[in-house]
């Protein structure tokens, strides 16, 4: 028997075809695409219908689920710490120094292949789906969807901010006010391509923040996301003068901790299943700690 996820058009989404619905929203690759018009798998209010085909508001858009077949990332032994696991999603604790999954040239030693590695030890065959990133020295929580449903609601969370991330950055100086927002577009770098900068060109990038606590030299803030721009808050804090302490990119390197100390200390979402708000913590590694120690009193999170 076929099973099929089923996606309500929403008025944003007028005028769009079915096929870029499915990729830019549902984020199918083409290959997937075809693999699901030779199953006759797309169905638009209950009929077959052609990929060119506009949506409309109301439509009801079905799209049949095909078995995962690939981890989507290479499986190698590693340790992952599982913070969380429902059947829809699990949340890790990621490590700084490591990346969340294959980027570019480097296909292994990432998360996403510690977590394909985990799945296949326990005979889950599922795509590893990452919701969202971290930077590579940034640590703490990130969700992965165990199907492509659940990226989907789970993304629609993110979207709408039912899904909430919160940090904690330590920073230079007092930051005043103590507690406030940084709005500020960020965009491409004007003379490093590596980096992106604020520039009145770019995406709106919202970071709300509040000081946790001030020292003499630095700050420990709390920080939660609007948006989800690459670097943001390491950008808006440097925007506004106060980079993150050991951030060689943006600020300067540091003695007291050898990477940005920039911490994804908590994830807030809806459970799939029964619709309670589920809080997750990631506790505030030891390098972070031993940094934060050396300007006060030891800090528990």
């Amino acid at each position: 028997m076929k099973t099929f996820d089923i996606y309500n058009i929403s008025e944003e989404h007028e005028g769009l075809t079915v096929e870029n619905y499915l990729k830019q929203i549902l984020q199918y690759s083409g290959r997937k695409i075809q693999k699901l018009t030779r199953k006759k798998g797309v169905l638009l209010n209950g009929k077959t219908v052609f990929l060119q085909k506009k949506l409309k508001p109301k439509d009801s858009l079905r799209v049949l689920m095909l078995e995962d077949t690939t981890y989507g990332a290479q499986p190698e032994p590693g340790e992952i710490d599982v913070l969380y696991e429902d059947e829809y999603l699990m949340v890790l604790n990621k490590p700084a120094s490591l990346l969340v999954h294959p980027t570019g040239r480097t296909t292994g030693g990432t998360l996403a292949n510690y977590l394909a590695y985990h799945l296949k030890q326990r005979s889950i065959m599922s795509t590893v789906r990452p919701l969202h990133r971290l930077d590579r020295d940034t640590s703490g929580c990130v969700v992965f969807a165990k199907d492509s449903q659940s990226q989907f609601t789970l993304e629609q969370q993110l979207k709408n901010g039912d899904l909430k991330r919160t940090y904690w950055a330590l920073v230079q100086g007092t930051v005043s006010p103590a507690s406030g927002t940084i709005d500020a577009p960020i965009g491409s770098h004007p003379n490093r391509p590596n980096r992106r900068a604020v520039n009145e060109n770019g995406e709106r990038a919202v970071t709300h923040y509040r000081t946790i606590q001030s020292f003499t030299e630095v700050s420990l803030l709390e920080l939660r996301l609007d948006t989800g721009r690459t670097h943001q808050i390491r950008i808006h804090l440097a925007h506004v003068g106060h980079p993150v302490i050991g951030d060689h990119m943006y600020g300067k390197a540091s003695p007291y901790i050898n990477r940005q100390a920039l911490h994804a200390s908590s994830v807030i979402f809806t459970c799939l299943r029964d619709k309670h708000e589920v809080t997750v913590k990631a506790p505030l590694p030891a390098d972070f700690s031993q940094a934060v120690d050396f300007f006060a009193k030891p800090l528990k999170q």
